[in-house]
């Protein structure tokens, strides 16, 4: 695959590695120290240095409950046809249909499923081992957030009210257990080494899961979910990637899934415009920006500005808060301002020739059905 790689300044991607590697032992070592005399130290249990959570993969249990649990999942719309449900996607009306009747030769062959080794040999031959290493470092820095988002999801079903509303979280837990799953094989499959959680997502994310009540879903379903929807549109047109489109719709729902809660209970005025709170959301969200700069290298691999990356991200936040109630400290037209400002002042230090930039107008979702998910969410923004 032929990427038009931007040009990265050196000694700003030195620096960046290096005050994360500092960051990271230190943000470690003070949670270890906790947990020795019994403060609050890692909330999760989750290894990221062996990509699994802590016991191990236990793949034998998982091919025994989470797999067979899918597999055997049924849709009201195929077995009750007279319910009010809508649960069956086309392709499982046309299997349905087709399992009715006679399969032809062609049939059996458009259901055939690509093998791994197949897999393995596309990506070697479309990507040199650089770009394979990229891949899989953006993919992974947004794969240890979904385990975090499994365990967020499952606290959060308790904060929640309604049947509907814990449906539709339990929903959630499952889709995220999936994504977890999946996009390890998935990123395994590369064959290159998977890094470990950065020194930003462990702060990011931490705090969200030892975030209290609904906040969780300012800090999951709008901050963590909107860069996962920006990382799966920015890749989905790749060769070999197309499953991330199904990740992208998934996320998608999950971005939502605050917006329309709060239509049901809205949030209290107080917990919409206390200082307190509104600090608190922006503390969450703040380790993004350097996480998005550590970046960089990789994102530049695969022809992608990080900051056309970073500003599509905040825009799409800004606008998700916005619609859920999640009052910032400041306003977003304030603080999107803010941060292109940071954009274009790192720009000019580290791009030659830099000119100003209104990153907060770019989109790096560039597949049309990514696109086609996004428009109806953040309209003309996206």
């Amino acid at each position: 695959m032929e990427f038009h790689a931007l040009p990265t300044h050196p000694r700003a991607v030195r620096i960046n590695r290096r005050v994360e590697a500092a960051a990271n032992r230190a943000l470690r070592a003070i949670d270890r120290a906790k947990a020795r005399v019994g403060l609050r130290g890692r909330a999760a249990d989750y290894d990221d240095e062996r990509y699994e959570f802590v016991g191990g993969a236990r793949d034998r249990m998982r091919k025994k409950h989470y797999d067979k649990s899918l597999r055997l999942l049924w849709k009201a719309e195929t077995n009750l046809p007279w319910s009010s449900f809508r649960d069956a996607s086309e392709v499982e009306k046309h299997l349905r249909e087709v399992a009715l009747s006679n399969l032809s030769p062609d049939e059996r062959a458009a259901h055939d499923r690509i093998t791994s080794d197949d897999f393995r040999a596309l990506v070697d031959r479309e990507y040199t081992p650089r770009q394979k290493q990229a891949i899989v470092n953006i993919l992974t820095a947004i794969g240890h957030g979904e385990a975090y988002a499994w365990l967020v999801s499952a606290s959060t079903l308790r904060d929640v009210k309604s049947t509907g509303a814990k449906a539709a979280v339990t929903m959630q837990i499952v889709e995220e257990a999936k994504h977890f799953v999946v996009m390890r094989e998935l990123v395994r499959a590369f064959g290159v080494p998977v890094p470990r959680q950065s020194a930003w997502e462990y702060l990011m994310l931490e705090r969200i899961l030892k975030a209290r009540g609904l906040d969780k879903f300012f800090g999951m379903n709008v901050l963590v979910e909107t860069i996962a929807l920006s990382i799966f549109g920015a890749l989905a047109h790749l060769p070999g990637l197309d499953i991330l489109r199904l990740f992208h719709l998934d996320e998608s729902r999950h971005t939502a899934l605050p917006s329309n809660y709060f239509k049901e209970f809205p949030l209290h005025a107080w917990h919409k415009r206390n200082p307190v709170a509104r600090v608190r959301r922006l503390r969450m969200a703040l380790p993004a920006l350097p996480l998005i700069l550590l970046m960089e290298e990789d994102l530049a691999e695969l022809g992608i500005d990080v900051f056309d990356f970073a500003g599509s991200v905040m825009r799409k936040v800004a606008i998700l808060s916005e619609r859920s109630g999640f009052d910032l400290p400041v306003s977003s037209e304030r603080l999107l301002g803010a941060f292109n400002a940071v954009f274009n002042a790192y720009a000019k230090l580290t791009r030659p020739g830099h000119r100003w930039k209104n990153y907060m107008v770019a989109d790096t979702s560039v597949d049309d059905a990514v696109a086609a998910v996004e428009r109806p969410i953040f309209g003309a923004a996206a």
